[in-house]
């Protein structure tokens, strides 16, 4: 037996081995490809060093559409957050311009193919950011059927602070709170709510809970049961 393992086993051990490795190379070569598929993926696209004092000031921003094509069973495995789309603004300036949506711009594992991008092209309005305050205004109701009026409103803090594109942020005039139902209010109460811009492109810095108190008044000719 022994004999037998040093003539055909490990005589030229070594040299036997690289055979192998070289066969099954070749054979990995000359074997037929797997089954490709494509997919088409949804994605965002994903803004690379946007400068600190733009503001992207475009209301609505397309996702993009990535057609790929690969390998079966790593399409099957694709997930949308396997690819993302990126756009470089390094160099961007208030005002508009319009960026392409390549291949190149396509983040994807190797073994993947980017057959088609859509949209092509992207286009971007950029303004420079303001920060500045404003007003926070109470939106209060009372049940003036019942008789009941609003003597005063008090807002703490009466004002908030505001960033965003500049032409967004100067159009904003005051914040608005959330709608306070003062109906079940005889003489004085005060609510907790929040305060918010309309525009969406308007962000409040370090939102806070914000007291509205609110004092209300019976008129004297009402019937006692009305309230």
């Amino acid at each position: 037996m022994m004999s037998f393992l040093r003539r055909w086993v490990l005589h030229n051990f070594w040299l036997k081995i690289l055979s192998l490795l070289i066969a099954t190379g070749l054979w990995l070569a000359i074997a037929p490809d797997e089954e490709t598929a494509e997919v088409a993926v949804r994605v965002p696209i994903e803004f690379q060093h946007v400068p600190q004092h733009l503001e992207i000031s475009s209301v609505t921003i397309p996702e993009a559409q990535i057609r790929v094509r690969g390998p079966e069973r790593v399409i099957r495995q694709l997930r949308s957050t396997d690819i993302h789309a990126e756009l470089e603004l390094g160099d961007a300036k208030p005002g508009e311009r319009t960026f392409d949506l390549t291949a190149q711009q396509i983040r994807h594992q190797r073994d993947l193919h980017v057959v088609q991008v859509v949209p092509g092209q992207v286009h971007l309005s950029f303004d420079t950011r303001l920060t500045r305050e404003v007003e926070v205004h109470a939106r209060v109701t009372v049940n003036s059927a019942a008789g009941q009026e609003i003597a005063y409103v008090l807002v703490d803090p009466g004002r908030i602070t505001i960033t965003g594109p500049r032409h967004h942020v100067e159009l904003v005039d005051a914040a608005t709170t959330d709608p306070v139902d003062a109906s079940g209010t005889r003489t004085q109460a005060t609510f907790v709510t929040n305060a918010f811009v309309s525009d969406p492109l308007v962000q409040v810095v370090q939102p806070i809970p914000i007291r509205v108190t609110v004092a209300v008044l019976m008129e004297k000719n009402t019937p006692a049961n009305a309230h």
